[in-house]
């Protein structure tokens, strides 16, 4: 059960710094969102899609007028949707990110929160107001081995384990995500991350991501070589292979 919401003022609303917005995300939680891509990750994912998203020199706006822009679309979402806040990693901006999904609560709309959970730590206030105010939390788990975790990403997957039980404790609904990459994972580390997920009783659903290429020219564009360089993106029959070990009833193909 999610604590009351305080009432907030719209003249103390905080700053943000955010990259973009998509007024018509499909892909990002239930039902049609407002997506929210905020600026600023310490992680550097090989396959990143967003490497203009790492630093933090984005639009500034505040919470109040973040959700002014949102609620243009509400019409749109129905009973289902509502605004997702992704990244870049939204943690890192934490204050912010609860003040607006505060102010979103205000008008009855569903928040979700895409995260890596990177910077996440169990005893920091900061991310227990975050998740208090959270309906759903999209969950990325990039690898269940904590050294190929690191290799891909830069850091161990300490954090992200952490974060899936602490969320489990609370019973905040989770749905997992995780990029299929091809031939980065064995058939034991799929299982090994199906039986990490069984483990959770609040995973809603598990999404499995094909890896994809689509920002390969970002990389280049910022002047930097793009890691995977021409590995081909996952296949239907990498999606079904990998689902069908991590026990998944759900895949994006």
């Amino acid at each position: 059960m999610l604590s009351p919401v305080r009432r907030m003022n719209l003249s103390d609303s905080m700053d943000g710094i955010i990259h973009s917005t998509e007024s018509f995300g499909a892909a990002d939680g239930p039902g049609i969102r407002f997506v929210v891509f905020m600026q600023g990750c310490n992680m550097r994912c090989k396959f990143c899609h967003n490497p203009d998203s790492w630093g933090f020199n984005g639009e500034r706006i505040s919470a109040a007028e973040l959700l002014q822009r949102a609620l243009r679309y509400s019409d749109f979402w129905g009973k289902n949707g509502g605004i997702t806040l992704s990244g870049g990693e939204p943690m890192l901006q934490p204050e912010f990110a609860a003040q607006f999904f505060g102010m979103a609560k205000e008008k009855g709309i569903h928040t979700a929160l895409d995260t890596s959970a990177q910077p996440f730590c169990s005893k920091d206030e900061r991310f227990a107001a975050l998740f208090r105010l959270t309906d759903l939390v999209l969950l990325d788990i990039k690898h269940i081995d904590s050294e190929k975790h690191r290799a891909l990403t830069g850091f161990d997957n300490k954090n992200i384990l952490e974060c899936a039980k602490y969320l489990d404790r609370r019973n905040i609904p989770v749905w997992i995500r995780h990029v299929v990459i091809p031939g980065y994972e064995s058939d034991s580390e799929l299982l090994r991350l199906g039986e990490f997920i069984r483990s959770l009783s609040n995973v809603q659903k598990t999404e499995l991501l094909p890896y994809h290429t689509f920002g390969s020219h970002k990389w280049e564009a910022l002047g930097m070589r793009y890691p995977f360089g021409s590995l081909p993106p996952a296949s239907r029959h990498d999606i079904e292979h990998a689902a069908s070990l991590i026990n998944s009833d759900t895949y994006t193909p």
